[in-house]
């Protein structure tokens, strides 16, 4: 119950008595009415609420990928009649059960088992089927419908990884980890998630609001707005369609012009971003309304998942891509193209034509094609698509002017070449030029990227101008910033420092997490102001990277301020305690902080969820090695490969601890596979060519270390080994040749290691 204030006249007391020094502090404030209590925080209503005031949007949403998200087993497309699927000797049947549909499916342990189907999973271009199993899990099945027409190839069971053979116990079986649906689906697929994963009991009690993405998964929990409006009023609710500018085009302007510069922060694209980016999440139950790096933490455009022209790789859901455009540069957002509700853009001619003139864009001598021909449209050239999931096709959403000859150098598809590939990138390019397009001599941040990737020594100026142009998107920066110091450029710390106090937060982002590279005085230069950073991915990050330094290079008092943040990181891996990779990292923090025990038990854990998941049993091996027991190292690592026989990384790991158990002739063995197994990792043929230099095989020790420098032009490892070896096997002239090289990759200065 609230409290009357005070009369004025006993203010006037406790005023006097305070100057008198009279009475304990106590007495003198008791009188004082406390604070009205904080406002209840709103709480879900439900979609069904939302309709009573907003028929339109709900009609429009009707129908729409968010409201067929999830669905119930009625929504069901396939017939569920008996029919089978085959592949690689197992057989998927799909049958009724009292009406309901069912699986018969192969489970984890090889074991047959008929379960019903739970929920329904999309519906367009294909539906999936979810399934109970152990642990309170719902599984994505491996085999889906194709819901397109019989004519389109559709109206059939399909496998989702059509040329891999996956066995129970593989990482992509339907029972894997990449297939449960409370981790790895359910945030973007239902409203108001809460995952309930139990850590001690090792199962889920998953809840949620409501089973597809619906009003409040965007706008925030809706109870103060329905008060709000049922009172006459409006407010209560996080709206993240924010948009305080109009496009217009002036007269005589072929292209419009935003009436307001894009806001420092973009709400709705941060809102969408939450389940359109690849990211991982930091903040669980998800807080409408922060700024997307404080719920998650996005990819930038990792080898893996982009090339390096930044044209997706993988599916990573358009947000990284949209970043990168000169369209989200100019203040664009995902509404002006979409409508936010129905989501679908049945014209995508008609949704560029708002802002782009048709009469200069829509016509022949702009796109060089027949009239109304699929070659003709817009996004046949500016957002070409890619195939996921067997029939799914996504547009890349950057937007951008085709470059052939950047993408040829990349090895990266392009549109040109996807109608002529028999015609060679350097025709579609000298073609372009001739319209009018970008000309072949025009840089391109692809390029340098591509460069940075391959650790080409020259790559090292043009990564340091890219990562500190502030005309650039934000993402290529932060990428560029990245490759900087996995080269180990000796101006990377001054470039980090330089990017720590950058205004855009992924080039933040990417200095707090590049700062582990750095030698502990430089580390905290560049980390050190990140861990008062208004991001919680940013600044968690810059406390991982500052955890173990030691306290006697940080000024009197001020290491304190890593316990905050770097608490905000143990509650962000927290948030994935049902994942290996939490485990790791948290393993990783316990072993850098010499907590041995403890993090053995987060390695052993990770194992647990996930027992192929090799970075927990490589580091597990080293922990052995650290306590000075190789021979449980060696046990550690051979039970993981008689798992994943083809796993480079235990191969590798294996082969320096024979060499430690004075077996060197094993240790070559494993040493050389696991070169063999994955040459793009260059520390391999790093270690297996000096153990055959120390085996009395220089010649080939040589030649194993030429063929990796090869590949990996910039490794200053490979460098050094083969100066050092050439001048033991006398050839100094070959000796001074790569001296020559590591001096100019570490920018001058031979005495830097």
């Amino acid at each position: 119950m609230i409290q009357r204030p005070a009369p004025p006249i006993l203010f006037l007391l406790l005023a006097l008595g305070a100057a008198l020094g009279c009475g304990p502090a106590e007495e003198r404030t008791s009188a004082v009415a406390p604070a009205p209590p904080e406002p209840a925080a709103p709480v879900f209503v439900g979609g069904a609420v939302c309709a009573e005031c907003h028929p339109n949007e709900t009609e429009r949403w009707r129908g729409s990928h968010h409201d067929r998200a999830m669905e119930t087993p009625d929504a069901v497309l396939a017939p569920f009649a008996g029919e089978s699927f085959e592949k690689d000797g197992e057989t998927t049947t799909f049958f009724r059960r009292e009406g309901r549909p069912a699986v018969r499916v192969r489970s984890a342990d090889g074991d047959e088992r008929d379960l019903e189907v739970a929920w329904t999973f999309g519906f367009d271009p294909l539906q999936q089927i979810l399934v109970p199993t152990e642990g309170g899990r719902l599984q994505a099945l491996d085999v889906a419908w194709d819901a397109r027409p019989a004519a389109a190839g559709g109206g059939r069971w399909f496998s989702l990884h059509p040329d891999e053979v996956v066995p129970p116990g593989d990482v992509l079986h339907w029972t894997a980890r990449s297939h449960t649906w409370n981790s790895a689906c359910a945030e973007c697929h239902s409203t108001d998630l809460r995952k309930g994963f139990l850590p001690d009991e090792a199962r889920y009690d998953t809840t949620f609001e409501e089973p597809d993405v619906s009003c409040e998964a965007c706008h925030g929990p809706g109870s103060a707005h329905v008060e709000a409006a049922r009172a006459g009023g409006s407010g209560g609710l996080v709206a993240a369609l924010e948009n305080d500018g109009e496009w217009t085009r002036p007269p005589g302007a072929s292209i419009a012009q935003r009436s307001a510069p894009p806001p420092a922060r973009r709400r709705e694209v941060d809102t969408c971003a939450r389940c359109h980016a690849r990211r991982s999440t930091i903040l669980e139950p998800y807080a409408h309304g922060l700024p997307f790096l404080d719920t998650h933490r996005p990819a930038l455009l990792d080898d893996d998942l982009y090339f390096a022209d930044g044209r997706m790789r993988e599916e990573v859901y358009v947000w990284g891509s949209f970043l990168q455009s000169a369209m989200y540069a100019a203040g664009v957002t995902c509404s002006d193209c979409h409508d936010p509700h129905a989501l679908s853009i049945p014209d995508p001619d008609a949704a560029c034509a708002r802002c782009h003139d048709p009469e200069v864009f829509a016509s022949r001598s702009h796109h060089h094609h027949p009239p109304a021909s699929e070659a003709a449209r817009c996004v046949s050239c500016h957002m070409p698509a890619t195939v996921y999931m067997g029939i799914d096709a996504r547009r890349d959403h950057s937007l951008r002017v085709p470059r052939p000859d950047v993408a040829a150098r990349a090895g990266a598809p392009d549109p040109c070449s996807a109608c002529h590939g028999d015609r060679g990138a350097a025709w579609a390019a000298e073609t372009l030029e001739r319209w009018g397009g970008p000309r072949s001599a025009e840089s391109h941040w692809g390029d340098v990227l591509h460069a940075g990737r391959q650790g080409l020594p020259e790559a090292r100026n043009a990564l340091l101008e890219l990562a500190g142009e502030p005309a650039q998107p934000g993402i290529v920066r932060a990428t560029a910033l990245r490759l900087l110091v996995r080269g180990a450029d000796p101006r990377s710390p001054a470039a980090l420092v330089r990017a720590a106090a950058d205004a855009e937060p992924l080039l933040r982002l990417a200095a707090a997490e590049a700062s582990r590279a750095l030698p502990p005085h430089e580390r905290l230069a560049v980390a050190r102001p990140l861990l008062a950073d208004p991001l919680r991915a940013v600044r968690i990050e810059a406390a991982r990277a500052l955890a173990a330094t030691p306290a006697r290079i940080w000024p009197p008092g001020a290491r304190a301020a890593v316990a905050a943040p770097l608490r905000e990181w143990r509650e962000a891996q927290a948030v994935s305690a049902d994942a290996p990779e939490s485990h790791v990292n948290l393993g990783g923090l316990h072993a850098e902080l010499g907590e041995l025990a403890e993090a053995r038990r987060e390695y052993e854990r990770a194992l647990e969820i996930e027992p192929l998941f090799e970075p927990a049993r490589v580091n597990l091996a080293d922990l052995a090695r650290r306590e000075e027991r190789d021979d449980l190292a060696e046990e550690i690592l051979r039970e993981g490969l008689e798992r994943a026989p083809q796993s480079a990384a235990l191969r590798h790991s294996l082969g320096l601890t024979l060499v430690r158990l004075g077996r060197l002739p094993e240790a070559l063995d494993e040493l050389g596979r696991a070169a063999a197994l994955d040459p793009g990792t260059s520390r391999y043929a790093y270690a297996w060519g000096l153990a055959l230099h120390e085996s009395g095989e220089p010649a080939r020790a040589l030649e194993a270390l030429e063929a990796a420098h090869e590949r990996h032009p910039g490794d200053p490892a490979l460098l050094e080994a083969l100066a050092s070896l050439h001048a033991r096997a006398g050839n100094p002239e070959e000796a001074a040749r790569y001296t020559t090289r590591l001096e100019a990759l570490r920018g001058g200065d031979p005495t830097r290691r």
